[in-house]
């Protein structure tokens, strides 16, 4: 697994980053060669946030952590991503039980933790309508809902807005 490092608004040390290397090298053995691992490393508001994403051909593993030492974010991180795997280890099994990409053989179980099944417990209808990225802003707004789902009018397209962790918004563009 190849493991790509970027920094924002902070100045990585090779300690920390040989850090994250050798602690993603552990759950390198569960992915092929050519799986790459990014990893962001954020300074916000005097806090350090670490954000691992994995991207498994069509299965995608992120984690992330704010912590105030970076060295024991990373090992969180690290703990997440491998709870994510070993929680979905049957899933993903059957999704990819062709595939090169992923090896499960050394995926550890999670003693006491049975995977409850997911399942949808409501379906919602609705008509899409062609308005701007501000329009649905305040769309969702007024509806005090934390997305919503609307066909944007300048690239005619399904998009969604939604409110993020820092009160500012995220849009999630569709593209075939």
């Amino acid at each position: 697994m190849k493991v790509i490092i970027t920094s924002k608004n902070m100045n990585a040390s090779d300690h920390l980053k040989q850090t994250i290397e050798s602690k993603l090298d552990r759950l390198g053995k569960y992915f092929s060669n050519d799986i790459v691992a990014n990893v962001t490393l954020t300074m916000e508001k005097g806090r350090q946030k670490i954000e691992a994403t994995i991207n498994a051909k069509g299965t995608i593993f992120r984690a992330e952590e704010t912590t105030n030492d970076a060295y024991n974010g990373v090992d969180r991180v690290v703990e997440k991503l491998s709870s994510q795997m070993s929680r979905f280890k049957t899933k993903l099994q059957r999704k990819h039980k062709d595939s090169k990409e992923l090896k499960f053989a050394d995926l550890p179980e999670i003693a006491g933790e049975e995977l409850e099944e997911m399942r949808v417990v409501r379906r919602k209808q609705f008509d899409l309508m062609p308005m701007s990225v501000d329009e649905a802003i305040m769309q969702m707004e007024l509806l005090e809902h934390t997305f919503f789902v609307f066909l944007n009018m300048e690239s005619d397209t399904v998009n969604v807005v939604y409110k993020r962790k820092d009160n500012d918004y995220g849009l999630l563009e569709t593209r075939y």
